[in-house]
């Protein structure tokens, strides 16, 4: 049987996200991290959704031009009625970076589709959109993304326009059009819909803000599914169609959960400047974590620089498992924190692109992690940041990821799946900007229901 929903994302954590949606709707969905082996793939045959998880977000149009067509086939074969391209829910992306435009040229020709909806809101993440403009919360309240105190000052993908059929127009110029609030209010949506693909746009940028536009969004991709083929967008997409789902009858109401119970101690890597992310570090360091600092600078050197900050941090981190804490590697502290200046001037110096030294983070960082875990024998793990992460589940050797309890919206605690001496691994992938104060902590607890400030 082929499965609901097919999805490729531009990344690991947010590629997550959307598993956990599905899963925690009582749907059966797997994460890929790669195109899947047959012997993989034949473990999850009965998936009702299926994704595959690439670092898109950092590579240009040319590099996702070579890297994208293989898994967009493959789940193209699985047959499923919509294949989503999945973006971050604030919407990181660039002519050079991550641009959102060449993966929809590639999408449609892979498969065709009279037209593409973008759904980027997901109100149960607080990303809202209003009138075709993005708005996002924070631990300090909610944003225009073009005045969000993270992604206005995102070091690759600085956020400089709310309007997001304003920022996708410097990728694409595919005509696009928007479905607003008032239409999906009054039920309008369809005609909408269908008044603007007579006048021939192929982009259709969906507002969402509360459960009833929401379920509209959803309601009116699920309806034309067989002519809106190929959606993008955030996890936005399945809290629409799973709102919708219920709501028809189409599948139940979802189950309850449970968290996987309390270990006495985790290991974690972080690869995000965020402040948000600052805060959950600062946080952890009075509750049981220690804290240690990768020399970031080591990546610009020469191989042998490199190695010996990976083994200091190995090392570093397997005394503090020795002394009962939880080791938590992290390569700064937010952006003021002086490690980022330091690198950033010894960037300029060297003759590295900004891209591939932070790729060489990302490695380092999890190769830290691979050998903590094989030294300390613990099983569960958290990895933060989008592009770090990426780099962490392949220097685990997991191929495969299903969702195994909820935290906040977007980063679960997980169950790796693969055929390295890490299979079974239990591993929260999260976004910078994402998660509690208290997110390592609660995955420490094993995750599971609980009222947390975002």
């Amino acid at each position: 049987m082929a499965p609901r929903l097919a999805w490729l994302g531009d990344d690991f954590t947010g590629s997550a996200a959307v598993m956990e949606v599905l899963a925690f709707a009582g749907l059966r969905a797997v994460l890929f991290s790669g195109v899947p082996t047959d012997a993989m793939a034949a473990r999850f045959a009965d998936a009702d959704a299926v994704g595959i998880a690439t670092t898109a977000r950092t590579e240009t149009p040319d590099q996702m031009r070579a890297s994208l067509p293989d898994p967009l086939a493959w789940l193209d074969r699985k047959g499923a009625e919509i294949l989503h391209y999945k973006v971050c829910s604030t919407f990181d992306s660039a002519p050079h970076s991550g641009n959102i435009g060449t993966a929809i040229d590639l999408c449609l020709q892979q498969r065709a589709s009279d037209a593409v909806p973008m759904v980027v809101a997901a109100p149960q993440m607080r990303r809202y959109q209003a009138f075709g403009h993005l708005f996002a919360g924070t631990f300090d309240g909610v944003f225009r993304l073009d005045r969000h105190p993270v992604m206005s000052r995102h070091p690759v993908t600085p956020m400089q326009e709310a309007d997001l059929l304003r920022h996708l127009a410097r990728q694409t110029d595919l005509p696009s059009a928007l479905i607003d609030l008032e239409s999906l209010w009054s039920d309008a949506g369809a005609s909408a819909l269908q008044s603007h693909l007579d006048a021939g746009a192929r982009i259709l940028s969906l507002d969402s803000m509360d459960p009833a536009s929401e379920e509209a969004v959803g309601r009116l991709i699920w309806e034309n599914r067989a002519r809106l083929r190929v959606a993008v967008g955030s996890q936005g997409v399945e809290y629409a169609l799973v709102r919708h789902w219920q709501r028809s009858g189409e599948i139940a109401p979802a189950p309850s959960v449970q968290g996987a119970g309390a270990v006495s101690q985790i290991a974690a890597v972080s690869g995000s400047v965020s402040p948000s992310t600052a805060q959950q570090l600062a946080w952890s360091a009075a509750n049981g974590f220690a804290v240690i600092g990768f020399n970031t600078v080591s990546v610009l050197g020469d191989a042998a620089a490199q190695e010996a900050e990976i083994d200091r941090c190995i090392a570093a981190a397997t005394q503090a498992a020795a002394q009962g804490h939880s080791p938590l590697v992290t390569s700064a502290e937010g952006p003021d924190d002086p490690r980022v200046a330091t690198f950033r001037a010894a960037l300029a110096t060297s003759e590295l692109s900004s891209d591939t030294a932070n790729a060489r983070i990302g490695q380092a960082l999890g190769r830290v992690l691979d050998g903590v875990l094989r030294a300390t024998g613990i099983r569960r793990a958290v990895i933060s940041g989008g592009d770090t992460s990426g780099h962490g589940m392949r220097a685990l050797g997991l191929e495969a990821l299903e969702a195994l309890a909820p935290t906040i919206p977007g980063a679960a605690l997980c169950i790796g799946h693969g055929g390295s001496a890490h299979d079974g691994l239990q591993i929260a992938l999260k976004g910078g900007q994402m998660g509690s104060e208290d997110f390592f902590g609660w995955i420490r607890d094993g995750g599971g229901p609980r009222q947390a400030s975002e």
